[in-house]
């Protein structure tokens, strides 16, 4: 194996910095929402790496993601305590310790593979960032679905990089950030500053991600969205009296039985806290409420079909019911339901035994028919799987009326991050989008990502918005998992291949 360079920091100062690199890569993240920040994060966590042996590079990506997912993803210990929190962040700092391990040895493989200006500041910083971006799509899809939450792409919602969603995604915003990143360190230590040759990759890649605009998706119309954010008792450890948070969102939409011209009603997910298939007197209630609106009516309540459980959304129409249903296509591991629960029960049988019961997840279309207006659907996490979305956009999507429960995560950065990830998709599939949470904050964002309505948390409201419909798919939509397909693929092979040479040129 090729002799790996002199450490560029020494471990007793790449340990703070992997310690420092996660929290200031945090800041650029929704709630602090200084952008800039997670390309300063990005950079003090490739610094840590170079010229780390394995297990240094494996320490140093370990305390970096985990102090970086305990500080991002601190909401999930809001109500059941530490040990759901610890185990998530703390597991998910493996995959990104195994990732730090796989740039530690591009830093000293691809050097000595491609030693050439090529090499040195386009080839390595290309490699770094395919595997910054694979470690990030391994994380969101393993194990039970993955969890595709604190991705790169997500600090970027609000900045100008964010266009560049809708020409290839996530993944591949992600890739821009890093390369950029890792170009600049390169061009620096290469001490070429003075050759303006050295400063084209970086450079170019700048003008083309500030400059590209959005994918232009075409008009179709509007759609009049009546919404309401009840801030009803909804969460799950909330007291409330049954019906109550059904109620909460029945007077939060009384303004909106006045309003004409009336598309759809929306409501957020849970907040029917019966379920109307099997429940006559709920659904005479929501028969009432399509009449009093006189259009359809989209709510989400929890159903039990053939012997299963589903966190369902339905289209309920006066005198006909449910016309067409949606259930969670991906239901939260340890939340909605618990995989493998014997062996879970071993470690933690009182938080186990608080998810009683588990959902399905479900399989049927996520776009539903309103009178010849076609709405994507996504309940609460669903939106962080991009399949979902991108279906939802091929099957003839025109807007997005997304459904999220947030009550248990009141005060926290939960909201905001889900928020951010709302607006992506927005300029990812150049479609309007309703956000609407049972507690907040709700926002309607233009195709552009634009907020044009809202609602702030913790109060109840309503809102009667024009939402422009827009038809075509961008390219990021139409290429789908092509790109972090090949992103992965070819920074892996790439890798390999740069092992290869760097021995054959050892040798």
């Amino acid at each position: 194996m090729p002799e790996r360079p002199r450490p560029l920091l020494p471990w007793w100062a790449a340990l703070p910095v992997a310690v420092g690199a996660a929290f200031v890569y945090d800041l650029g993240f929704p709630g602090a929402s200084i952008w800039p920040l997670a390309f300063v994060g990005i950079a003090l966590a490739l610094l840590t790496l170079i010229g780390r042996s394995i297990g240094g590079a494996l320490l140093m990506g370990y305390v970096f993601g985990a102090i970086f997912y305990l500080v991002d993803v601190s909401w999930t210990g809001r109500y059941l305590g530490p040990i759901p929190w610890l185990a998530l962040s703390l597991f998910e700092a493996v995959f990104v310790a195994v990732g730090a391990l796989a740039i530690a040895l591009a830093y000293r493989w691809m050097p000595r593979a491609a030693p050439g200006r090529f090499g040195r500041l386009v080839a390595l910083p290309a490699l770094v960032a395919g595997l910054w971006v694979l470690r990030e799509n391994v994380v969101g899809s393993v194990p039970y679905g993955g969890f595709p939450w604190a991705r790169a792409a997500l600090s970027q919602s609000e900045s100008p990089f964010a266009q560049l969603v809708s020409w290839v995604g996530s993944s591949g915003l992600g890739f821009v950030m890093v390369f950029l990143v890792a170009a600049i360190i390169e061009w620096l230590r290469a001490r070429s500053w003075n050759d303006w040759r050295g400063a084209l990759p970086v450079a170019a890649t700048l003008v083309v991600a500030l400059l590209l605009p959005a994918w232009p998706t075409a008009p179709n119309g509007e759609l009049r969205v009546a919404s309401a954010q009840g801030n009803g008792p909804a969460g799950y450890f909330d007291e409330r009296e049954p019906g109550e948070v059904f109620r909460s969102q029945l007077d939060a939409s009384e303004p909106l039985f006045d309003a004409e011209d009336v598309d759809v009603l929306l409501w957020p997910e849970g907040s029917v806290d019966l379920d109307p298939l099997g429940d006559p007197s709920a659904a005479a209630a929501l028969d009432r409420i399509a009449e009093r609106v006189d259009a359809p009516f989209i709510m989400n309540a929890v159903s039990y079909r053939d012997e299963k459980f589903y966190n369902t959304s339905m289209l309920w129409r006066a005198g006909e019911g449910a016309t067409a249903l949606y259930d969670k296509r991906n239901p939260v591991p340890f939340g909605e339901y618990i995989p493998d629960r014997d062996f879970y029960m071993l470690f933690a049988p009182d938080l186990i035994s608080l998810v009683q019961r588990g959902y399905s997840a479900g399989t049927n279309p996520p776009v539903f028919d309103l009178d010849g207006t076609l709405a994507g659907l996504a309940i609460c996490f669903d939106v962080i799987y991009d399949n979902l979305i991108w279906e939802g956009a091929r099957d003839g999507a025109e807007v997005y009326l997304l459904q999220t429960n947030n009550a248990d995560f009141r005060g926290t950065d939960e909201n905001l991050q889900q928020l951010a990830i709302a607006r992506l998709r927005a300029i990812e599939t150049g479609r309007s989008v309703v956000n609407l949470s049972t507690v907040g904050t709700s926002q309607v964002m233009d195709p552009a990502g634009r907020t044009i309505d809202g609602l702030k948390a913790d109060v109840p409201g309503a809102m009667l918005t024009d939402v422009e419909l827009r038809t075509g798919l961008t390219p990021a939509v139409f290429l789908g998992p092509w790109v972090p397909g090949a992103i992965g693929v070819l920074s892996f092979a790439g890798l390999i291949a740069a092992g290869i040479a760097a021995r054959r040129r050892r040798s």
